[in-house]
């Protein structure tokens, strides 16, 4: 019989209790406890931004590991937001609400499959372009569509409950699906170095965010949130104005070995 070395197992065990918990907030959100369901989402992301690290950790990554994290993106962060939203507010548009969620759902599944070519195309060691995705990534874009549920049970409640209905969450959730299969560039900070300085400070943050996330889980995404959102605009700005020194820098290079040559 065949063995599979347990440091590949590891981070697919990972993805498949991932899946697990988003398919679990699908049931909450059915039986009507989105808060939980809300918590469950959550878990599923801090899971799948973990498999695929631990898998380069330990020298565990595989191909088939790589398509199981992107089929359990595509339920956890494409169908289980989108039909969580649903059941929460756009059935009340039944046919169009409806629509709203499958082109949530279909952008959710063009930007995962993009998004699998790109990982072929770009070159990890000389392409400045990996630390940008192209287009919002898909649990970026779920906890987005799910940004006025979430304010809504938050502790902002009360300040914007009279501002969310059911037609605004449609509008959001095309917006967002159009961000998602945009090539608009957004941030991914896959291949940075960063000073041990800076490092302690970045340590030092993620401390402060978990700790809030655990007491203030709700009022904690709505602020990640709203910088998330500020972060796309930028990263659009400095995506730009890379490529423009990148091309000057080619250009400046074809040029000198023009000279050579001549």
């Amino acid at each position: 019989m065949q063995k599979i070395d347990f440091k590949i197992a590891l981070p697919n065990l990972i993805t498949i209790l991932g899946l697990c918990l988003g398919l679990n907030s699908l049931k909450l959100a059915f039986e009507g406890n989105f808060e939980k369901s809300i918590t469950f989402i959550v878990l599923a992301a801090i899971l799948d931004a973990l498999d695929g690290r631990i898998a380069r950790l330990i020298n565990g990554t595989s191909k088939f590991g790589a398509e199981l994290d992107s089929l359990t993106d595509f339920v956890n962060f494409g169908v289980c937001p989108s039909i969580i939203i649903y059941f929460w507010i756009l059935n009340n548009l039944t046919f169009y609400g409806w629509i709203g969620s499958l082109i949530f759902i279909v952008a959710c599944c063009l930007r995962l499959a993009r998004f699998n070519i790109d990982i072929g195309i770009k070159d990890g060691k000389n392409d400045w372009r990996i630390n940008f995705f192209s287009g919002v990534p898909a649990p970026a874009g779920a906890g987005l569509i799910m940004m006025p549920m979430i304010m809504t049970y938050s502790d902002f409640g009360n300040l914007i409950n009279e501002y969310i209905n059911s037609k605004f969450v449609l509008i959001l959730i095309i917006f967002i699906s159009f961000l998602m299969i945009s090539k608009i560039p957004t941030y991914a900070f896959k291949k940075i170095k960063i000073s041990k300085s800076t490092f302690v400070l970045l340590a030092l943050s993620f401390v402060l965010f978990f700790g809030l996330l655990y007491n203030k889980m709700l009022e904690t995404l709505t602020f990640a949130g709203f910088i998330y959102l500020l972060s796309i605009p930028v990263s659009f700005v400095h995506f730009l104005n890379l490529k423009k020194t990148k091309d000057k820098s080619f250009k400046k290079g074809n040029s000198l070995i023009s000279d050579e040559i001549i």
